[in-house]
């Protein structure tokens, strides 16, 4: 590779050029690569319609090196970027200081614009745009933020420039084939006029020119353990891939360019017959055909792979994610805010256990502090009416938590703080206290709750009360029978934190969540980690053949530091017995065998939801002081005694 030196800047970045290029040449590891095809039984598959770009890859075949080492250009005042290149692809990280601009320019590649940082305004032949991204923030009990990343899809020989906001901004591209301004700028020479694109581009899988968030895009099973969002444009496919904890992948080849760079976490890759340690920010380039694999660690990893040119199959696999999603929700569905409750009255504070009866919603308003301690005079349970008005029924009475419809057209009640379960009708008023002691000692904290067609119902009680010193000797779940006699129906502490609690509509499983799990904050640690778990059911009442029947997708800050707390609160079941289960993710969707569906991206993590409307085909999303819907093609079920 050429080099001459452009600017003082660039002598740093050069140096690492050269370190990177020492690589393997084909002959060398050519042998040993097709030895471990024979010895695995791995299939070749060469491209066609892939010519020559008569560019040297900035990194060498199957070598982990460090990002972060990469020495800086500059693209212009207030923008400096470092650059990352296979054969075909590039990804360019750039740093804008607040208020900066890159001019606009016609791009001769497909480009890829994901903003990781700040805020910016895209113009895209002639067309502003504004662009934002969140971090996630750590919930408490009056404020949480989900993630966003913006990104754009531009297709070869638009106009594109963007600025900064007054904070700065981050921004990835990834671009195919490779910019002949940036390799200029890295001090490349004997550069050609122009680099050839494949010459059979496939269909993107999106629109360009249209701002999308990352987190909107549906997670793809790419193996057992692996699931990704996958972007193709028409030469190159992008694939945010999250890994499980301790998922290990064998061996295995294909015939594009793989980039692979680790944006979280820890993988032991495997790179012919040897393992490398990859961390965050750490790249490598994978040839076509090159034997590889990965061990991941204990706290799972997130990458971005750039495959050029695009993967045919991939497609065809986030093709067949997207048509099953849509069997749940519709195309055209989306989610819509019916209250935010800081802007009217009354106000909402943490909204829980909503259900539908009679042609309106009821929930809980429940108050916490930051620090989750809740006051039953400042709690309330709220009816809404289809039009999203509302009212409270009961106020400064009880800190209720789930609901559910019960006898009479009433409402059976978890009064979380008041330690009882009790049937309340419309107006708010408590007619009985259906159960409150557990072998003469009062119960703590009951949380959700659903009825059987016997009339009887079961309640999760993970002890989420003010009292140090709690009644019973653990976390359970209750049964209470048409009589009232109660019964515990798990072992005390045999799940770290049991919330959501769902009846199959037959009647014959039924499914409790865990929601906080192996956390050194938490006293409790279970085996029962971050699933949903299924029981039969018995004539009685009891439970048994306790077996995980969902995994749920855990967020990035839990895995990093080794935890199991999805966050599973509320559950709904459809009547074809889909669950749709409230996390910190967002509303992840399981079908009725426990496969994962897909997830619906919500500004703030729900907290629990249910079906409703006329049709029983609206999902209803409380999450702390807004409610949200969104239509489904799936009835819900409900268990109206």
């Amino acid at each position: 590779m050429n080099r001459r030196i452009c600017h003082h800047h660039l002598v740093g970045l050069l140096f690492v050029f050269a370190f990177l290029s020492c690589s393997p040449s084909g002959p060398e590891w050519g042998k040993r690569n097709a030895e471990l095809i024979e010895k695995y039984g791995l299939t070749v598959r060469q491209l066609i319609d892939v010519s020559d770009t008569k560019i040297s890859a900035m990194l060498g075949d199957g070598r982990v090196s460090s990002f972060d080492s990469i020495g800086d250009f500059s693209l212009q005042p207030g923008v400096t970027g470092k650059l990352l290149w296979g054969k075909g692809a590039m990804l360019a990280e750039l740093r804008l200081d607040p208020e900066a601009v890159i001019p606009e320019k016609t791009i001769e590649s497909d480009l890829f614009v994901f903003l990781i940082d700040g805020a910016a305004t895209i113009q895209i032949n002639g067309n502003s745009m504004t662009m934002t991204s969140k971090k996630r923030e750590a919930p408490t009990g009056i404020h949480n933020g989900t993630p966003r990343i913006d990104f754009v899809y531009l297709e070869k020989g638009s106009k594109y420039s963007i600025q900064s906001g007054s904070e700065g901004a981050k921004v990835f591209e990834v671009c195919s084939p490779l910019r002949l301004d940036y390799l200029q700028l890295a001090g490349i020479e004997n550069l050609p006029s122009d680099i050839s694109d494949i010459e059979n581009p496939l269909s993107p899988n999106l629109e360009p020119n249209k701002i999308y968030d990352l987190y909107d895009i549906q997670l793809t099973e790419l193996a057992s353990g692996a699931h990704a969002r996958l972007i193709s444009g028409r030469n190159m496919l992008l694939s945010f891939i999250s890994m499980d904890p301790d998922s290990k992948f064998g061996h295995h080849i294909h015939p594009e360019e793989q980039i692979m760079f680790v944006l979280r976490g820890a993988v032991d890759e495997i790179l012919l017959d040897e393992t490398k340690r990859m961390e965050a920010h750490d790249a490598v380039r994978i040839p076509g055909n090159f034997v590889h694999g990965a061990n991941i660690g204990s706290s799972g990893a997130d990458a971005l792979d750039i495959f050029w040119p695009s993967r045919p199959d991939y497609s065809q696999k986030a093709s067949e994610s997207m048509s099953r999603f849509r069997e749940f929700i519709p195309e055209d569905a989306t989610l819509e805010l019916v209250i935010d409750g800081k802007k009217t009255k009354p106000e909402l504070f943490f909204s829980e256990g909503p259900k539908w009866m009679n042609g309106k919603l009821y929930f809980s308003n429940m108050y916490f502090d930051k620090d989750y301690n809740g006051d039953p005079k400042k709690s309330s349970t709220v009816v809404m009416n289809p039009d999203g008005s509302y009212r409270n029924i009961a106020q400064g009475q009880m800190q209720t938590n789930g609901l559910y419809p019960y006898k009479n057209g009433n409402l059976i009640v978890c009064d979380m703080m008041g330690h009882r379960v009790v049937e309340m009708n419309t107006n708010g008023q408590v007619l009985r206290v259906l159960a409150d002691r557990y072998e003469g000692k009062p119960i703590d904290g009951p949380n959700d709750i659903i009825t059987d067609t016997k009339g009887g119902f079961y309640f999760t009680d993970p002890q989420f009360t003010m009292e140090a010193e709690k009644f019973q000797p653990g976390r359970a779940v209750y049964y209470v029978s048409p009589k009232g006699e109660i019964s515990r129906i798990t072992k005390p502490n045999e799940f770290a934190m049991p919330n959501g609690i769902l009846l199959s509509p037959d009647g014959k499983t039924l499914y409790i969540n865990n929601c906080f799990d192996k956390e050194e904050w938490y006293p409790v640690k279970s085996e029962k980690d971050n699933y949903i778990w299924a029981y039969d059911v018995q004539a009685d009442g009891s439970i048994s053949n306790g077996r995980q029947f969902a995994k749920v997708h855990l967020t990035e800050d839990v895995l990093e530091r080794g935890g199991r707390s999805s966050g599973a609160d509320g559950m709904a079941i459809d009547k074809e017995g889909n669950i749709y289960v409230a996390t910190y993710y967002g509303v992840q969707i399981f079908d009725k065998t426990g496969k994962f569906v897909g997830m619906i991206n919500m500004p703030s993590f729900p907290v629990s939801l249910c079906f409703g409307d006329e049709d029983m085909k609206t999902l209803y999303i409380v999450s702390y002081s807004k409610v949200f819907k969104i239509r489904t093609n799936k009835e819900g079920y409900v268990n109206y005694l």
